[in-house]
């Protein structure tokens, strides 16, 4: 309410002397009011319920005789009160009897009596009462009336109470108008003389005092305060007579100081060499100031200066004295050649100094020049020029300003270049530190699913082994069932590939794996038909359609790689690229070569010479990546599908590339679809498909033993080697299987072969080897292990195993075993550990 602050005290004092008895008057006449009001009301309902009681009584015999025309008859009598609306008599079964309306009546009678009683709605009074005969109902009475009366009343009094209001504060006006004068009086004397001394600046002026109360001890006190302020005037005006002196000394200096400040500070917000200069430039021009200025960077090979920034306000005379940015200017014997070897060069007129800088800064009007060397470590790497047209304009201290402010622009342009530097130290430092967690994560990744391989391979196995096993035993299956196992056995075939590839994320393959020729386009066609539910069918039961672009190149040459990984990398892309699209858009598939060199350069891995490359890309139209995303995306776990994604989608391609020395390219932006484009070299020499290995002959009968702690993998693996007519002794467990091979020691028939497990509780593998080997060490050791891939890549055989072979076990890889280690005339090299890709049969659908 800063208003009623505003305001005289005078005015205030009546204003709120005003307010208190209207206040008080507002809540006496609401309060008459509101009892007015209650008071009319239950005399309305109490007379109108009199009224229907009256009316019941003298239409009840009517009631009683259903004589209708007596009943409106009596109702009709209601025409004589204007406040009676309507009315209405019902029987005692609640139907209407006979009704009234006045002629100008809006609400009808109800078609039904309500609860008795009466009730206020709509501005109007409603009533139901009882018609009793005999002490026993026999109807209802319906009555309502209008209010206007209560209205009408309440305008009157309403009236009534503003005329009150009004001569009542009109009374109240005039006595405060005379009341207040003794308390504002002495006030406002207080503040009359307070705006005089304020005005005549004359603290000798003192108030009166009037009475002895609070106010002329407020008097007393304000008058003591003006002759303290007076006595302090007089020191203060002798005191800033002589900081004047003082201050006059150093106001140049400071103000110097101060630009020099406000440059500095503006050219360390700068990080770059080009605005540094234009700041500086700009402030000399501005704040010094001075008609023409630039910057000047010396080369010193040539011997000469090039303008670096002109000044904005100097750029028309740059052009005219040829003197803009890259100008190349020639360095004289004088002011140019002193201000290059570490001098301030201050040419007080130009026109009398020939030299052709000079002069020719005269051609254009300038004279007086201030060249200030630029140097770092005692080196000057270029020169502050300033001059004015004026000749003879600058003084000692703005030449020393200038002095200062080239050393203030040489440390900012040298930090701006150790900055440069350093933050392209930084580039390349983060790069390479993303690079390194980027393997990292990989290697993680891949040791994490060396773990878990075991146990996958466990599951899978015995599914694997009765596949196999019904396919070589079983000549008598139909054509459906034969195609129907060989489809389940590509299948663990491709779970047992997977996660082997799982834990090649963070390593090349090894040399040992051999690379078969694979047709790109072939490849991309397979891929297509086996995700065509993907990326057709199941968009299209919401309605939304994903077109295909297929743009594959033709005599596309081969190159050498894992088609298994290959397929399951172009699935993953196309996937990919179907959920980026969740509103529709285009697919397009490209397949390209050129001759361009390579850049790729192989670790470890057997891939000739390349001859040129082959190019497949994956395009989408949809939402596209930011570049955060984009560089993040070929992480492991990393996701942007909330809880429908893994991360390891983009991974695995990124592994699958990897170790098929190739490269990967991300095109994308937000709204703009994304390009993912895989780059493989093409082998000089045209790859030939190894030939297929018939499988071994079946040894005769053998007796084995096998050692396993999982009843599944003990099972599968005796009933197919039993159907290859093999005896087979199980033990569950490491300690179990040596107590076995021991018994079977001291009998005639001895165990030919045993084939054990690594990981078993107690005791291991390598403790079961140990003890055959020393109980008969030329029995032969096969170990079986879902850890043989890992093992076979970092060299941990054990000492005392012969082969080591992976899970899921095939029964090609356990004859191959049999036959090298129980056939001496034959050399033994070790068959593969893990399930790489062989020439399979094509499948039947």
């Amino acid at each position: 309410m800063s208003w009623l602050e505003d305001l005289p005290i005078r005015k205030k004092i009546t204003l709120v002397i005003l307010l208190t008895c209207t206040a008080v008057l507002v809540v006496a006449c609401a309060s008459l009011a509101l009892y007015e009001l209650f008071d009319f009301r239950r005399a309305i309902v109490l007379d109108a319920g009199v009224r229907a009681d009256i009316l019941g009584k003298n239409t009840r015999a009517a009631l009683a005789f259903q004589d209708e025309s007596a009943a409106q008859e009596t109702l009709r009598a209601l025409q004589a009160d204007p406040h009676v609306i309507s009315a209405g008599i019902y029987t005692r079964d609640g139907v209407r009897f006979t009704d009234y309306s006045r002629t100008d009546a809006v609400h009808s009678v109800p078609s039904r009596p309500e609860s008795d009683g009466s009730r206020f709605t709509n501005g109007h009074l409603v009533v139901f009462r009882p018609i009793f005969q005999n002490e026993k109902r026999i109807g209802t009475i319906y009555l309502q009336v209008d209010l206007k009366g209560v209205y009408a009343r309440l305008w009157l009094f309403a009236g009534i109470s503003v005329i009150v209001l009004i001569g009542a504060l009109a009374v109240a006006f005039i006595l405060s108008s005379w009341l207040q004068r003794p308390i504002s009086g002495p006030i406002l004397a207080l503040a009359s003389t307070a705006q005089e001394i304020a005005r005549r600046k004359d603290y000798s002026v003192r108030a009166p005092r009037k009475g002895k109360n609070e106010v002329g001890a407020l008097t007393d006190a304000f008058n003591e305060m003006v002759a303290g302020i007076q006595e302090r005037e007089s020191a203060l005006h002798a005191e800033i007579a002589e900081r004047k002196l003082a201050e006059g000394k150093v106001t140049a200096q400071l103000s110097r100081l101060a630009q020099l400040h406000q440059i500095t500070r503006a050219t360390g917000e700068r990080q770059d060499l080009k605005s540094v200069f234009q700041v500086v430039v700009r402030s000399v021009e501005d704040q010094l100031p001075a008609d023409f200025s630039c910057i000047c960077l010396y080369d010193e090979v040539s011997h000469t200066l090039n303008v670096s920034s002109v000044g904005t306000a100097s750029e028309p005379l740059a052009i005219e004295l040829d003197l803009i940015e890259d100008s190349v200017i020639a360095i004289d014997r004088n002011g140019l050649c002193r201000c290059v070897c570490g001098e301030l060069v201050y040419e007080a007129d130009t026109t009398k100094v020939q030299f052709p800088f000079p002069q020719r800064l005269a051609r254009g009007g300038l004279g007086a020049l201030v060249i200030a060397p630029l140097l770092v470590e005692s080196k000057v790497f270029g020169v502050l020029v300033t001059a004015r047209r004026q000749a003879n304009s600058f003084s000692s201290g703005e030449c020393e300003f200038l002095k200062q402010l080239s050393e203030h622009v040489a440390l900012a342009a040298h930090q701006a270049q150790l900055y440069g530097a350093l933050q392209q130290a930084y580039d390349d430092l983060r790069q390479s530190q993303q690079a390194i967690m980027q393997q990292e994560r990989l290697r993680a990744l891949g040791q994490m699913a060396s773990g878990i391989a075991h146990d996958i391979n466990n599951a899978i196995s015995p599914v694997t082994l009765y596949t196999e096993s019904l396919l070589d035993t079983e000549p008598t299956l139909s054509t459906r069932a034969r195609n129907y196992l060989t489809t389940i056995l590509h299948a663990m075939d491709d779970v047992a590939q997977t996660v082997s590839r799982m834990r090649e994320f963070y390593r090349q393959r090894e040399p040992q794996l051999s690379l078969l020729p694979v047709d790109l386009n072939r490849l991309i066609s397979q891929v297509l038909d086996l995700t065509r539910v993907r990326w057709r069918d199941m968009p299209m039961q919401n309605g939304i359609v994903i077109d295909l672009n297929s743009e594959l190149a033709q005599n596309l040459p081969a190159i050498l790689g894992v088609e298994s990984e290959l397929r399951e990398a172009l699935t993953n892309l196309i996937f990919n690229a179907v959920d980026a699209m969740p509103d529709g858009g285009t697919l397009t598939l490209r397949t390209r070569a050129t001759n361009s060199p390579p850049s790729l350069v192989g670790t470890g891995n057997t891939v000739p010479a390349s001859s040129g490359l082959v190019i497949v890309e994956v395009v989408d139209t949809g939402v596209g990546m930011t570049e955060d995303t984009r560089r993040r995306c070929l992480e492991p776990f990393f996701t942007t599908k909330g809880e429908r994604g893994t991360g390891l989608g983009l991974a695995m391609v990124y592994g699958t590339v990897q170790r098929h020395n190739a490269e990967i390219e991300i095109d994308s932006a937000p709204g703009q679809g994304t390009t993912l484009r895989l780059i493989f070299p093409v082998p000089s020499a045209t790859p030939t498909s190894p030939e297929i290995i018939a499988s071994p002959p079946t040894l005769a009968r053998l007796r084995l033993l096998i050692i396993d702690d999982d009843p599944l993998i003990i099972k599968s693996l005796r009933d197919a080697l039993e159907s290859d007519g093999h005896e087979v002794v199980a033990a569950a467990g490491g300690q179990a299987g040596i107590d076995a091979f021991l018994q079977g020691q001291n009998t005639s028939n001895p165990f030919t072969l045993v084939i054990t497990d690594l990981g078993m509780p107690y005791v291991d593998g390598r403790r079961v080897a140990k003890a055959i080997k020393l109980a008969s060490p030329s029995t032969p050791v096969i170990m079986l292990t879902g850890w043989g891939e890992r093992m076979a890549a970092e060299g941990d055989i054990p000492h005392n195993v012969d082969i080591v072979l992976s899970k899921p076990p095939k029964l090609r890889d356990l004859r191959t075993a049999f036959f090298q280690l129980l056939t001496p005339a034959l050399p033994h090299p070790t068959p593969p550990a893990s399930n790489t890709d062989s020439p399979n049969p094509p499948l039947t659908p």
